[in-house]
């Protein structure tokens, strides 16, 4: 008879050990049975596979009732080690049970979102307590697990985020990385002797952030809070800030993604143009001298005028004397300006108010009406400003104006009893008079007659 495979047919077979579970556990072994009967293990190796077995069961159980205090002692030790977290996964376990239902809780309800900032050299760790300070997280440690989780370290770059209160920690995380702002600046120049109307429509033109209708509502109707900031703007009852939005050049701040925080939004540029106005006019000019005999807000209602009339400054001051001189009744003079700038004011203020919002930027401001400008009529509220039928200084300030126009409304040129004066064609000068006799013979001689 031969034998098999090189042994006998009655040699027992040696038992093969297979992974069942991933650990190690040992498998079910089978004897290979030949017709010549089974196979019974040995009753040690019974005995040892039972105790094997019994001795894996209470070790389980022993495990699960002092999980709880092998958790609260290797908690603490992993939050001193914190690499250890993401290293030995048995560790990571026990501190995502300790975290419970925090790990995927958010720390508030409000969905507004807000700027976070990580600075440059941020870790992960001086991240978590302002995170749980701005109440973004419940806990730093909800934060730092989800964070050594995710690997946020190394993606962590400087920059403006945004975040939310309702945010789980995972998603606060993510928007460290994802949520990221960029902010660009966008310069805005408004010139000399534009009106409040202009600048919303200058603002209609370009992607700055702030709202133009925000802008001109602010501008017309200044609300008492924001008056209260500025004590030394004393406007009549109803008055706008026309004529106190200083014109300079403004960085408008905006942002890629609609980042809510440090844009440039409308109450900010009329605020930097408040400060901007007080800084530089200045206090003196600000605090008139009483032997000028008008307040501040009647200097820059005249400066206003100036600033629409004159084209040199060295003129600057003779044409706010020419009105000074009327407005004072000089030579009997019936106290009537006859200011051009002024008409064509409420005439373009009529106009705005007969087109819709959005069509401001395309309008054409400070054009000349039809006709003799005397014979103009204005609505009843702007017929102060319709200089050539009503006495006396206009309502209100009709544009900005700049600083040589508002030093030439403080120090009016009144010596020499200009009444009139008229623009020399094709140049920038005037020619002034002092009597009507004289200014009929300068019309005529210049060609306006």
């Amino acid at each position: 008879m031969s034998i098999r495979g090189g042994r006998s047919p009655r040699e027992p077979e040696m038992p093969v050990w297979r992974a069942s579970d991933g650990r190690g556990a040992p498998a079910v072994y089978r004897r290979r049975r030949d017709a010549g009967g089974g196979f019974r293990l040995p009753g040690w190796v019974r005995f040892l596979l039972f105790t094997g077995v019994l001795a894996g069961i209470v070790l389980i159980a022993f495990l699960t009732a002092l999980r709880p205090v092998l958790r609260a002692g290797v908690v603490g030790w992993a939050w001193d080690n914190p690499g250890t977290i993401t290293q030995i996964p048995l560790v990571a376990d026990l501190v995502r049970e300790d975290l419970g239902a925090d790990l995927t809780a958010p720390a508030g309800t409000d969905p507004t979102e807000k700027v976070f900032t990580v600075n440059p050299g941020d870790s992960i760790f001086e991240l978590a307590p302002r995170l749980r300070e701005a109440g973004f997280v419940t806990s730093e440690r909800v934060f730092l697990y989800t964070a050594l989780q995710e690997q946020l370290q190394p993606k962590l770059t400087a920059g403006t985020f945004l975040l939310r209160a309702n945010m789980t920690p995972q998603e606060v995380v993510e928007a460290l990385v994802d949520a990221k702002v960029t902010y660009t600046t966008l310069d805005v120049t408004f010139r000399e002797g534009l009106r409040i109307e202009q600048m919303t429509a200058l603002l209609q033109t370009l992607e700055t952030g702030v709202d133009p209708a925000e802008f001109y509502e602010l501008a017309t109707q200044p609300p008492a809070e924001l008056l209260a900031d500025y004590a030394w703007l004393e406007l009549p009852e109803g008055a706008s800030l026309e004529g106190f939005l200083m014109p300079a050049t403004y960085k408008l701040v905006t942002s890629s993604n609609g980042g809510p925080h440090r844009v440039s939004t409308a109450e900010d540029l009329i605020r930097a143009m408040l400060d901007h106005f007080e800084t530089t006019v200045g206090v003196d000019r600000i605090n008139v001298p009483k032997d000028r005999g008008m307040t501040f807000f009647q200097i820059i209602t005249l400066a206003s005028i100036v600033e629409h009339e004159a084209a040199l400054d060295e003129e600057r001051a003779l044409i706010a004397g020419v009105y000074q001189n009327r407005l004072d009744g000089l030579k009997g003079v019936a106290r009537i300006l006859n200011a051009d700038p002024t008409v064509k004011y409420a005439t373009d203020t009529m106009a705005l108010r007969d087109l819709p919002f959005e069509e401001w930027k395309d309008f054409f401001f400070w054009d000349l009406p039809g006709g003799p400008l005397a014979d103009v009529k204005v609505s009843k509220d702007l017929q102060g400003f319709q200089t050539y039928q009503t006495a006396g200084l206009i309502p209100g300030p009709i544009s900005t104006a700049s600083l040589a126009s508002i030093d030439a409304a403080l120090s009016p040129d009144t010596e020499d009893g200009y009444l009139y004066f008229v623009l020399i064609p094709e140049t920038k000068e005037h020619a002034f008079a002092k009597t009507l006799k004289e200014h009929n013979a300068n019309l005529r001689k210049y060609g306006y007659r």
